[in-house]
Formats: C-alpha cells, sequence, structure tokens
C-alpha cells in the first residue's frame, strides 16, 4: 500500500478520484442482489459505478502506476462482467420507482409484452375521450360524460333531465340523487381489458425483475471484487491526497524494535485547529526502543498528555495499514498491537462502575499485550482512593516494565511515579510543559524531559469558569496538605518488592505443649498439665 500511495502521490490520483465520483457501494448492492433484496434504484446506481469501472480500469493501468504491483492487480481487478452494464441499462429505467410493487420500473422496449400492456392503460384517456364524443352524437345529450373511478370503475354518467335520450343498450350502474350513471357493451369490453392489463403489467414487471435478478446471480464473485477494487483505489487516493495535503511523510521499518517519530503530529487535532484559526499545531517527538521502553508523563490537565499518546497511536496505526503519517520522520520495528485504557465511563447495563471497566480494561491488556505491543495506560487508578489508586497505577507500572515489556506511554498525575524510573532502568519520565503568567497558566504543549513540577488543577479549574470561593478554599487546602507532606515522614518506597512475611517463633505454650506427652501421664497429671498452661497462657 506504501508504494502505491506514493506512485499515486507521483501523479494519477486527481484523475482516478474524478473517476470515482458518482460510483455506489458496490459490495453493499451485490450482497442485497444475492439476498434478493436489491430495490431498482440500487441496480441503476450499480449500472453506473460498472461503467466507471471500466473507466477506472484504463485510469489505473497508466505507465505511471503500474510500477505498484498492488495499483496493477487493481486495475485487472477492474474488468466487469461481459454484459453485466448493458443488461442492467436495458433492463432498469433510468428514474425508476423506488420499489418495484409500484410499477414503472423495467425499461420500455424490454419486453414486447409489457410494452402493449402498458400502451392499452397509457391509451385509456384517449379512448374514453373518442367514447365521448361518439355517445354525444349519438344519443344527442350535449352533458354527458364518459369517466372512471376506483369504486364503480368506467361508466357513462347522464342528468335526470336527459334520462329519456338514454338508449336500450345502456345498462344502469349506480343512481345519484340529481344523475345516473350506465355502461354500454363496448364500455364494458373496455374496461375489462383496461384494468386486466394494469394489474398483468404489474405481474409482468415483477417477473421480469425477477428475472433479471437471477441473471445478476452467476456475476455476484465478480461484481463483488470489481466492488472491492474500486473501494481500495478510492482509500488509496483519499491516502494520497491527505499525505500531500497535510505534508506526511513515508515511513520506514526496521526489523529492530522501536518506535522513532520526529515531530509527531495528530491528525484530527491539526485538521480542527487550521478549520477554526486557532493557531499551529505542536510537533513532538517520540522515542521508544529496548532501552527505553516507557514513559511517565506527567503534567497539567489540558496539557496535551492524551493527545500526544493518541498521536503515536495514530500514527503507529497509519504506518501498519501502510499509509504515509504525520510527522517529519519515522523510523518503526515490528508492532503487532496496540492496547489503549484512555477515558472514562460506566456500563450500567452490566452493572459496571467507572473503576471497575478501568479496571476490567487494563487487566485485559496485562493479560494480552507483548514486547511488540504499544501500550497507553491515560491516569489510571484515578477512580478509587488515592492510596488505592496509587498503589494500583505503581503495580501496573511495574508489570508492564517488568512482564509485559511493552512499549508504554502512561500518563499520570501520580507525582510519587516520577520516582519509578530511578529503579526502573528502561523507563523515563517526560513531562507536557506549561509556564505560569501571574494567575493565568499558559500550556506550551511540548513534549520535554524530566517530571512535571506540579498539576495546575486550580489555574484549570478558574478557567472552567469555578466559583471564586471554592477556589480560595482550594488553594487553602492545597497549602495545608503541602505542608502536612513536607513534615511528614519519609514516603514509601512504592516499588520495592513485597515484603515476606516473617514466621514467627513458638511461644512459652506451645513450647510446653510439645514437651507433654499425654501418653505418659495419670488424670491427675494431665489436669495439672492443663492449669499449667492456662496460667502460661495467661502470662502471655
Amino acid at each position: 500500500r506504501l508504494k502505491a500511495i506514493g506512485a499515486l502521490r507521483d501523479g494519477g490520483w486527481q484523475k482516478l478520484r474524478q473517476q470515482l465520483k458518482g460510483t455506489a457501494d458496490g459490495e453493499r448492492i451485490t450482497a442485497r442482489i444475492a439476498l434478493r433484496q436489491v430495490r431498482p434504484r440500487e441496480l441503476v446506481a450499480l449500472a453506473i459505478t460498472l461503467q466507471k469501472a471500466q473507466a477506472l480500469g484504463a485510469a489505473s493501468a497508466l505507465p505511471a502506476l503500474q510500477a505498484s504491483p498492488l495499483l496493477a492487480a487493481l486495475a485487472q481487478n477492474l474488468e466487469p462482467p461481459a454484459g453485466c452494464a448493458e443488461l442492467l441499462t436495458r433492463s432498469v429505467m433510468e428514474e425508476p420507482a423506488a420499489l418495484v410493487r409500484d410499477g414503472g420500473v423495467i425499461a420500455t422496449g424490454f419486453d414486447a409484452e409489457l410494452d402493449e400492456l402498458r400502451a392499452i392503460s397509457e391509451n385509456c384517456d384517449a379512448f374514453l375521450l373518442d367514447l365521448e364524443v361518439r355517445e354525444k352524437a349519438r344519443t344527442g345529450i350535449a352533458n354527458l360524460r364518459v369517466q372512471f373511478n376506483k369504486v364503480h370503475g368506467f361508466y357513462i354518467e347522464i342528468t335526470q333531465g336527459q334520462l329519456d335520450k338514454v338508449p336500450d343498450d345502456y345498462r344502469r350502474r349506480q343512481t345519484l340523487k340529481n344523475a345516473e350513471r350506465f355502461i354500454t357493451p363496448e364500455l364494458k369490453t373496455f374496461e375489462d381489458k383496461a384494468l386486466s392489463a394494469q394489474d398483468r403489467a404489474l405481474a409482468r414487471e415483477k417477473w421480469l425483475y425477477d428475472q433479471v435478478l437471477d441473471e445478476l446471480q452467476q456475476h455476484i464473485p465478480c461484481l463483488t471484487q470489481v466492488a472491492r477494487a474500486i473501494a481500495a483505489l478510492d482509500a488509496l487516493c483519499a491516502l494520497a491526497e491527505r499525505s500531500l495535503t497535510l505534508n506526511w511523510c513515508a515511513p520506514q521499518f526496521k526489523p529492530e524494535p522501536g518506535i522513532e517519530i520526529t515531530r509527531g503530529r495528530h491528525p484530527v487535532v491539526e485538521a480542527r485547529l487550521a478549520e477554526t484559526s486557532a493557531g499551529s499545531f505542536i510537533a513532538n517527538d517520540t522515542a521508544l526502543g529496548p532501552k527505553q521502553r516507557m514513559q511517565i508523563i506527567t503534567g497539567p490537565n489540558m496539557g496535551g498528555k492524551s493527545t500526544y499518546m493518541r498521536q503515536v497511536a495514530v500514527i503507529v496505526l497509519l504506518a501498519g495499514m501502510g499509509s504515509y503519517v504525520p510527522a517529519d520522520a519515522c523510523r518503526l520495528g515490528p508492532i503487532d498491537a496496540i492496547h489503549t485504557r484512555i477515558g472514562a465511563a460506566d456500563d450500567l447495563a452490566n452493572a459496571q462502575s467507572t473503576f471497575m471497566v478501568e479496571m476490567t480494561e487494563a487487566a485485559q491488556i496485562l493479560h494480552t499485550a507483548g514486547p511488540h505491543s504499544l501500550v497507553l495506560m491515560d491516569e489510571i487508578g484515578r477512580g478509587t482512593s488515592t492510596f488505592d489508586g496509587l498503589a494500583l497505577a505503581s503495580g501496573i507500572a511495574s508489570h508492564l516494565h517488568n512482564k509485559t515489556q511493552a512499549f508504554t506511554l502512561f500518563a499520570t498525575h501520580y507525582f510519587e511515579l516520577t520516582e519509578f524510573p530511578a529503579k526502573h532502568h528502561a523507563a523515563v519520565n517526560v513531562h507536557v510543559s506549561a509556564t505560569e503568567s501571574g494567575s493565568d497558566i499558559v500550556f506550551l504543549h511540548e513534549i520535554q524531559a524530566g517530571p512535571a513540577s506540579r498539576s495546575y488543577g486550580i489555574q484549570v479549574a478558574r478557567l472552567a469558569g469555578m466559583p471564586v470561593a471554592v477556589l480560595n478554599h482550594a488553594r487553602h487546602t492545597l497549602a495545608a496538605l503541602e505542608t502536612q507532606q513536607t513534615e511528614s515522614r519519609e514516603q514509601v518506597d512504592l516499588f520495592a518488592p513485597p515484603p515476606e512475611t516473617a514466621s514467627a517463633g513458638p511461644g512459652p505454650v506451645e513450647t510446653a505443649l510439645a514437651a507433654i506427652d499425654p501418653d505418659a501421664l495419670s488424670p491427675r497429671e494431665a489436669l495439672d498439665a492443663l492449669y499449667a498452661l492456662k496460667k502460661l497462657n495467661g502470662k502471655a
């Protein structure tokens, strides 16, 4: 795919995209044909798509594009089945009814019998006008009318004042307040013929439509192949256009494990910033390898930790699918999976809290990720108490570093975890930079080495519009907590291995009990020994 996109970038993608305009979802339509649920207008769209497929095949066969084996194979797969497009064009009207049961689907000239039946129905008005003129002349009744309704069919209506002029061959059909309705043998014969023609024409259309579907069944494998080739070309052209428009680079692949990204960008956020003229995206580098497999990412809320993590995952995903990537340079080793634990959501239907969902997803990652996986952990442990969350985050980070050994981006607000790299050789601290300007905070969105100095949570709350009284109370509480932490005892080592439980030695009761031989004691001696043990237990 990467080579195909490169060939399209060098020339040809514009012509292909021009030909792709107006193509339909051929694979979906083909599936509906196989199920015999396709609608007439979908067949028209398929006919247009098959006609465009031939033009696409010719454009894909250009010498400049034949350097790509993938494009050459797609060009061969774009040949539609013989006679299929012609059958659809001949059989279905250009603008058919939405449903075949409504009629008006099969094209004129496709079936002679259907054309004859339609002619009878379409000439109905002309016949009625002609009959009305003739009957007025024959009877001398000037206000005689020949009409039709769905309840009584065709009839000749004559007012009460003209009933004495009614011929003998008129047969009464309906009596009204001021008129009588009649039918003649000639009109009855035409009625039978016209009404039956409509029903027969509709039945004939349904039968012909089924015949067309029967004919298409044999072409389903070929139609599916053409549809998939068109879809692949569409995707490749879109990626080629995006890579040129957004200045993406071609990733390089290496056999050694690692992720090296120079000035990587998040494509969606970058596009949104460009649309809103909100500034340019701040690009960042990423370096993960055998000696640096984990980044502990700290920094303020809204600083860009999650965006940075997601942009790395998007770049790896795009490179894995053979696309150019939003970066100045990218070198990747083998990546077998991307595992993410980002965001917060509960699952009420399955009685799972936000924290339970978080732990379930984290557990799945720990069980399935491997040394060639990319793992994203965003603020793990935040859904429970501070100590529980910190302990779990520490344990998960240690497992990912020591056991899983996956490439890991671990974002956290637990500053205690910034000591993690000091005792884990393949981990490193990075932070999202921010600076204070008076009482304001400015997010720089740059990934820099080392841990963050603080979280700026109160400043972010002020930006969110939190009441001043709440902010003042929070500052006072924060100052008290920081003072308490400074005066507290030395911090517990979070990353030391779990201590082994020391086995206590035997006490005096156990020692005395071990020295007793119950078989050698008389009843009196046994009672004395029991009192002695009770006395020893009381002293213990």
